[in-house]
């Protein structure tokens, strides 16, 4: 096993360094296998109550009318998600998109959005209107406000209580950090803010931006009070096979009310051809609690071994978790693009190309993203990415299968190494 290793560029200390990690990790592994046993069994159970057959894998094309495996497909969404129902659907383009549509489907002129745990991830920002854009919110008169969350990272309730007014007709939550350094959010942290949400205003529509989270653990937004949890399919659901799409799951009305924006009005879930897609989605949810183990495990192993390299990381090596994200910092812009260097250099796919920094469409400053993934983009498949700007962190995610989590972590320590940025 080292001298398969040393070939593949990892020396020694960094090998023997990992191993010291993963042989302390051991109990902390069993209980993240015992969480996807139990998503896997209500995927599952999901599968076999909507009665999945052969036929479903069959496509649409068209019009996409009557198409058995789409509409089969949703309610096993709705029944994985405990909801009424869903849109999951590879017209939706990304997360982003699912957002934006659940957003632009429910709100209306005169109304507010609310978000009470701070600032939304970047390309959020331009869907709102934070940062002008053609088509946002705002161009259509709808307002924003923000409550950011306590120094502590909790939520600050009398600041939500202030700040919900008879304009604020939907709230949206952020499950994960996005590219701030505060703590993910547990489902039952997200049911405490939306109990209190709703105990001011009972009418507010409360979206939970899912996205990273799906499977870590063993409910979901949904199961806790969201009216909406939206997600994208390039991410846990979507288990690496997954080429596209997004879902949104919720009560029904929300969800038509996507449906018609998605498409149009008077027609909403009705077309919408599935081209073919349909075992890719299938087999990636079926896939996904085990596929999000393995992402969640690559986490874990690097949060503790970049912990005891003296990096600071967020969550730390013990933290409980509510998703795949590992945050890094640096605290300068050579360690973030070294780091990511060593990500794309243990790619399946692109390992001999260099991530540099670009000015990527949605964000205010300059990104570095490595992803030698199968599905472009695809960051349930081993991945980092960071904006270039202080405090200059990573945020690593994903790993089809933990052995390659592993090397990846491996492979951007000794890139770490190799650049005089540490040493072992």
């Amino acid at each position: 096993m080292e001298n398969l290793y040393k070939e593949l560029g990892i020396d020694e200390d960094v090998w023997q360094l990992g191993e010291k990690i993963c042989e302390c990790l051991k109990e902390r592994f069993t209980e993240i296998d015992a969480t996807a046993e139990y998503n896997q069994l209500k995927v599952l159970q999901a599968m076999q109550a909507e009665r999945v057959s052969e036929a479903c894998l069959s496509g649409s094309t068209g019009y996409g009318y009557n198409d058995l495996g789409r509409d089969t497909l949703e309610r096993v969404y709705a029944g994985v998600f405990h909801t009424e129902d869903a849109l999951v659907r590879p017209q939706i383009t990304c997360g982003t998109h699912a957002l934006a549509l659940a957003l632009m489907a429910n709100l209306r002129p005169g109304d507010e959005l609310l978000s009470p745990v701070g600032k939304p991830y970047d390309t959020l920002e331009e869907v709102i209107g934070i940062r002008e854009s053609k088509g946002s919110l705002r161009e259509y008169g709808i307002s924003y406000a923000q409550v950011d969350l306590l120094q502590e990272g909790e939520p600050d309730y009398e600041g939500i209580r202030k700040a919900i007014t008879t304009k604020t007709r939907m709230v949206t939550i952020q499950r994960s950090k996005g590219y701030e350094p505060r703590k993910t959010l547990s489902v039952d942290k997200i049911g405490e803010i939306i109990s209190f949400i709703k105990s001011v205003k009972n009418d507010v529509i409360c979206m939970v931006d899912n996205c990273y989270g799906e499977f870590v653990e063993r409910i979901e937004p949904t199961d806790v009070g969201a009216d909406l949890a939206v997600g994208s399919l390039i991410k846990n659901p979507g288990g690496g096979l997954a080429p596209i799409g997004g879902y949104i799951a919720g009560k029904r009305e929300y969800v038509e009310q996507a449906a018609y924006r998605l498409t149009s009005p008077g027609l909403g879930k009705e077309v919408g051809a599935s081209l073919g897609i349909m075992p890719a989605f299938y087999q990636g949810l079926f896939l996904s609690p085990t596929v999000t183990a393995s992402a969640l495990k690559g986490a874990v192993f690097a949060a503790n071994i970049l912990e005891s390299l003296g990096f600071q990381v967020l969550p730390d090596g013990k933290e409980s978790r509510h998703d795949i994200i590992q945050a890094v910092t640096f605290g300068t812009p050579e360690g973030v693009i070294a780091f990511c260097k060593g990500i794309q250099a243990a790619a399946p796919v692109d390992s001999f190309v260099s991530p540099e920094p670009w000015d990527m469409p949605g964000y205010d400053s300059k990104v570095i993203m490595a992803a030698g993934a199968f599905v472009s983009g695809s960051s349930i498949e081993l991945s980092a990415d960071g904006p270039i700007k202080p405090p200059y962190a990573v945020y690593f995610q994903g790993g089809l299968t933990f052995p390659h989590a592993k090397f990846g972590i491996l492979k951007a320590v000794q890139e770490l190494k190799n650049s005089g940025i540490i040493r072992l």
